[in-house]
Order: structure tokens, then sequence, then C-alpha cells
């Protein structure tokens, strides 16, 4: 286990510049550091933070962790997944390292016995929601942008999102996981992904006195925090119930399709660009983890279908499509939702073999 972390002292050396871990005050900082790639996550940023966590886990100095980014325009724009599909056309070895490790890096955070504060200050997609959401305090900000936009590159939200998205209001999380759709400050907060609304020009005085008097956490952000503008999101819930509410992914196209509104031709157009088989495993998901009392099951399922859907066709085509070449036309393989059998979307969410299933990081030894 790592030594627990001194006063402003780096956790890990190795890609330090990644990453900046350190004591301040009675609180753990966890912060982002890859500003020119919105902070994506990497293999050795996923072990930084992994190690700083399990250092500062039973470490009487720290009281509270604190999750930002350094600096820049957002907070995690998710995984570097540029190279992760580049590794997956040649072995997938450190594809499936990098899952395997940011999952037993979520899972932590789940678990984790201190409370922490996530800053959602700017982007937060995909990883970024995966390193937020399970923080018990969750900071938003006229900046933030949030999304699970997944299904884009033929993958579907991952990171613990089917615990977190399934158990939002009504339809929701069907509307959110098949078409990647962005949610503002004030959306999150009206959505309950979000717990406290502050504006972005108070948060470096917060964490000063977060720092300072952590136990103080709950009436320290109360007094930082201002009433939201409206949630454009709520003028839509009635419709998102009503047009994502079947879990068959045909049948909301079909309802997308009669519906005369144009904000359901808005979303018929965004779902005509996305992966077919992406979506339907996105919907499965979502049903599968509503019967996952315990995190740890959510994880073990997710590492299962990521290991298959990120060597399938539409996870190259996907990330070609929209992050290489920047051509926004990727051929979907199927590219027809018919032609994705109920037998392909049980064959991703078969178990692995246990040689290759994921596991949480091993408890600590007694007395260490």
């Amino acid at each position: 286990m790592p030594l627990p972390a001194t006063e402003g002292a780096p956790v890990s050396i190795e890609g330090a510049n990644e990453t900046r871990t350190y004591i301040e005050g009675r609180a753990g900082r966890l912060r982002l550091n890859r500003p020119k790639a919105l902070h994506a996550l990497t293999l050795s940023m996923v072990r930084q933070l992994t190690d700083a966590l399990v250092a500062w886990r039973d470490d009487p100095a720290v009281r509270l962790i604190l999750l930002d980014h350094a600096e820049g325009r957002g907070f995690c724009a998710g995984g570097d997944v540029v190279s992760i599909a580049r590794d997956v056309q040649g072995h997938g070895a450190a594809a499936d390292a990098f899952f395997f490790q940011e999952y037993r890096l979520n899972h932590v955070m789940y678990t984790y016995p201190k409370p922490g504060v996530a800053f959602m200050d700017g982007v937060t997609m995909g990883g970024g929601v995966g390193l937020s959401c399970p923080c018990r305090y969750r900071v938003v900000t006229e900046r933030t942008l949030f999304a699970m936009p997944e299904t884009g590159i033929g993958l579907f939200p991952d990171v613990g999102g089917g615990r977190y998205l399934s158990r939002l209001r009504g339809r929701v999380a069907q509307y959110l996981a098949v078409t990647g759709a962005r949610l503002d400050g004030a959306e999150c907060l009206a959505l309950g992904l979000a717990s406290h609304f502050i504006p972005s020009e108070r948060l470096e005085g917060l964490k000063a006195d977060l720092c300072a008097t952590p136990e103080k956490v709950e009436s320290i952000l109360a007094g930082a925090t201002v009433q939201p503008p409206e949630a454009g999101i709520v003028r839509h819930l009635d419709l998102i119930d009503r047009l994502f509410a079947s879990d068959v992914y045909e049948d909301i196209l079909a309802a997308l399709e009669a519906d005369p509104s144009d904000w359901a031709g808005e979303q018929l157009r965004i779902l005509r660009g996305r992966s077919p088989t992406a979506c339907k495993v996105s919907l499965r998901m979502l049903v599968e983890s509503l019967r996952h009392l315990h995190f740890v099951d959510e994880m073990t399922m997710e590492f299962g279908i990521m290991s298959r859907v990120c060597r399938a066709p539409d996870f190259a085509e996907g990330v070609r499509a929209l992050l290489i070449e920047k051509d926004g036309k990727p051929r979907w393989s199927p590219a027809r939702p018919e032609d994705v059998t109920a037998e392909v979307i049980d064959r991703i969410f078969a178990p692995l073999p246990q040689s290759r299933a994921w596991t949480p990081l091993p408890p600590p030894e007694p007395g260490i």
C-alpha cells in the first residue's frame, strides 16, 4: 500500500504532471491536470487517483476529499478513448487494463468511508461522470456541461452509469443513455445528479474554507449555493416519459417518428447518428442495473459488456468518425436496429470467464 501523502506532496511520481494529489489543511486534494485534453483520463491518472484514495482511507489527517481540475475549461471529458481504440485494433490488452483499473477506482470512490466533494465545473462527460457521481456532494456551476455520449462512439454509459442513470425519475435514464443529451448545471440539480449549484467565481474561496474546516462541509456548501436558472429539461419530462417509455429501441424510434413535435424530430435525428448496437446495449443495461443491489455487481456486469463492445467494429468506427477524421459520418455495423438481434445482445451480456472477470481492489490487510 502506498505511504500516506504529506502536505503538498504528490502520492505518485510516475506521470505526476497529469494529476496533483496532495493534502491541504485537512482535506485530500485530487486535481486532474491534462487541460489540453480536457483532463481525459489515462491509465496512469487512474492509478494515481486510486493510490491517493487508498493512502488516505485510514489517515486521520484527511477528513474530506476534494475532486476538481487544476486548470482549463473542463472538469473531465472522459477516458482517452482514441488511445484505447487504437490499442483494441491491436491486441486490446491496454484497453482491458484501463477499464479494469478505472472500474476499480470507481468502486473505491463509491464505497469510500470519507465524504467527497466533486466540482463539476465545465465539461463533465463519461469518465468524469464516473468520478463525480460517487461523491456525496456534487457541485455544478453555470459552466457545467454534463453528458454520457458513449452511444455516439459505439459504447454505452459505463463507469457506473447504469447505477446512476437507472435510478433517475421517470424515463430520463433511457433518454440520456441513448441520445447522449447534454445537461447544464441547473438541469443536473433538478434531476438529482448534482447537490449544489454554486457560481464558478466562488469556488476557489470555497475550497480553501473546506480544506480549513472540513467538518463544516454542509454549512459551507449551503452558504455558497445560489438559486439556479430554470432547468430546461423539466419542460420535456412528459414527452420523455411518453416517447422513451419502452425498453425496446425500435419502439422508441417508432414513438418519435409518430410524434409531430419539433423536439421529437430532433431526438430522432440524433438517434439516427447513434450506433444501434450501443443503443440496445444501453437500454438493456438500465434494465439489468436495477436488479443489482451492490455496486460491485454493477461494475462486474459493465466490465463484461465493455470487454466485448470495445472490440466490436462500432467502437473503432465511432472514434474514427467523431474524434480522428471527424467527418461525423460513422458507418455502423449493423446499420439497422432490426439487425441487432436479441441473441447478439445476450452474447454481449453473458458473464466473462472467471479468469477474465473484473474484481474490486482487495481490502487492506489487518494492521496495515
